[in-house]
C-alpha cells in the first residue's frame, strides 16, 4: 500500500518546513519529495553536518539525496534553477527533478514586472516573479514547463508574446537576461512527466510552501501569495493516486513570524537565541522578518480551515525554534488531538524529540 506524508506551514511561512521534511527524508530515504505549491521563492534551509542548503528550486530533500517532484501547481524559473543545481553538486546532493509538464514557467519578464511594478512592491513580493507568472497564465500568455523541450523556434515566439504582454521594448537588461535564460535552458536535461512517474514510489513526502494564512484563497488581501497553501493541491495529487493512508505534519515556530507586508497580530519585538542561522534575514523587497507572539487562535483557524481540505489518519504537531525562546509552547491551547507532537531544539533534524 502506497503512504503519504504531507507537510504544511501553520502561519505566515518560515515555520519550518525544511528541517521538517529532512526529518521525515532520514525516516523514508526511498521517497520523493513533492513540491505542490509556490517555486522558486521558498527559502527552506537543510543542515546535515557541516553541509548547508537553502532549497527553492529543488524539494527539501535533495541534500539528503532525495530526488524531487514538482506538480502544476508550481513555478519554475530556469536561470534559478540552474544556479540552485550547480550548488547541490558542489554539496553532493541529488540534482533529479522531475517536473510536471503544465508546472508554469517564470521569465525574466515576470521577474522584472514584479520588481518594478509598484503596487506589487506596496502589497508585498520576494522579487522572484512568482505571483507574476500565476496572473499571467490566467492570460492566453501562457508558459509551461512542456514548452521548455519545444522547438526552440516556438519558444522564441512564446517569450515575445510574453514581452508583448508586459509591454517591455527590447534594451540591454532584456537582452541580457533572456541570454542567460536561453542559456541555463540548454544546459539542464529536462525531466517532464505527469503524475504516473509518481506511481514508481511507494512513499511520497508533500513539502508545503509558506503557510495557510498566506493562502490566496483564506489570507487577509491583498497581501497573500497566488498559491494554494493549505493541503488542497497535495490532497488531489493523492486522490489521483489513489493513496489513502495520508499523515499530516502542521508546522509552526515556537513564535509567530512574518516575512513581507501585511496584517499580523501579536508583532512585537523579540529576545532569541540561537539564531544565527536564521534564514529569512533583510532583502530590499520583503525587508526584515517581523516577529510576535504565538497566536493560539490563529492556530486553530488555520488547523480548522485545513480540515476542509484533507482526510488524513494521522495527524501530527511540529513545533521549531523551541531553542531561541524562554517560553513554553502551550498544546493544550489547540483543539486538535495529535498523534505525536514534535520539537525542534536546533538548526539540525537530527535533534527533533518527541513531546509528550
Amino acid at each position: 500500500m502506497k503512504t503519504a506524508q504531507i507537510i504544511i506551514g501553520l502561519g505566515f511561512g518560515d515555520e519550518g518546513k525544511g528541517i521538517t521534511t529532512d526529518f521525515l527524508a532520514q525516516q523514508h530515504p526511498e521517497s520523493v519529495v513533492i513540491r505542490f505549491s509556490g517555486g522558486q521563492q521558498a527559502a527552506h534551509t537543510v543542515m546535515i553536518d557541516d553541509k548547508k542548503h537553502i532549497h527553492s528550486s529543488f524539494a527539501s530533500g535533495a541534500l539528503r539525496g532525495l530526488p524531487s517532484y514538482f506538480t502544476e501547481h508550481c513555478t519554475v524559473h530556469p536561470t534559478f534553477l540552474f544556479n540552485e543545481r550547480e550548488e547541490l553538486i558542489q554539496k553532493n546532493g541529488n540534482v533529479e527533478l522531475t517536473i510536471h509538464p503544465l508546472a508554469k514557467v517564470t521569465t525574466p519578464f515576470d521577474v522584472l514586472y514584479n520588481r518594478k511594478n509598484v503596487k506589487n512592491l506596496e502589497h508585498g513580493t520576494c522579487g522572484k516573479g512568482v505571483g507574476a507568472t500565476m496572473k499571467r497564465n490566467e492570460s492566453p500568455f501562457k508558459l509551461f514547463a512542456v514548452d521548455l523541450i519545444a522547438p526552440r523556434v516556438m519558444l522564441i515566439e512564446k517569450l515575445k508574446g510574453i514581452a508583448h504582454y508586459y509591454g517591455f521594448e527590447e534594451d540591454e537588461e532584456i537582452t541580457n537576461a533572456l541570454q542567460d535564460f536561453l542559456e541555463a535552458i540548454d544546459k539542464i536535461d529536462w525531466k517532464i512527466e505527469g503524475y504516473e512517474y509518481l506511481k514508481s514510489f511507494n512513499h511520497l513526502i508533500f513539502e508545503g510552501s509558506q503557510g495557510i494564512l498566506l493562502d490566496m484563497d483564506h489570507g487577509v488581501f491583498p497581501n497573500v501569495t497566488y498559491a494554494n497553501t493549505t493541503s488542497k493541491n497535495a490532497y488531489q495529487v493523492c486522490k489521483l493516486l489513489n493513496i489513502e493512508d495520508i499523515e499530516m505534519f502542521y508546522v509552526t515556530r515556537s513564535y509567530s513570524t512574518r516575512h513581507g507586508n501585511g496584517w499580523m497580530s501579536n508583532e512585537k519585538s523579540l529576545n532569541l537565541k540561537n539564531n544565527e542561522q536564521e534564514t529569512c534575514t533583510f532583502n530590499e523587497y520583503q525587508k526584515d522578518l517581523r516577529f510576535g507572539d504565538l497566536d493560539y487562535d490563529l492556530l486553530n483557524y488555520a488547523l480548522k480551515l485545513d480540515k476542509a481540505y484533507v482526510v488524513a489518519q494521522k495527524k501530527n504537531l511540529v513545533i521549531t525554534c523551541l531553542d531561541q525562546l524562554d517560553k513554553t509552547f502551550k498544546i493544550e491551547n489547540l483543539k486538535v488531538r495529535f498523534n505525536q507532537a514534535f520539537g525542534s531544539y536546533s538548526p539540525y533534524s537530527k535533534n527533533f524529540k518527541r513531546i509528550d
